[in-house]
């Protein structure tokens, strides 16, 4: 996904990516160590997600790229 800021949080991530239904979903699954953020346990929502960094998701792999 790409991306016209510095960065993203990965709660918003999810949603823009459709990995998520909502934001609320987002928070359960990140707290109970479902999503990976450049191959580690992610716990905290509001990490802020750069171009270049990749997200798994339940077998699904999200690459964050820079917009135009």
């Amino acid at each position: 996904m790409e991306i016209t800021t510095e960065y993203i949080k990965l709660d918003s991530f999810l949603k823009a990516v459709n990995a998520v239904g909502s934001g609320g979903e987002a928070k359960i699954l990140i707290s109970e160590g479902e999503v990976r953020v450049n191959g580690e346990v992610e716990l905290r929502r509001g990490r802020k997600l750069r171009p270049g960094d990749r997200v798994e998701l339940a077998g699904r792999s999200f690459l964050v790229e820079v917009g135009s």
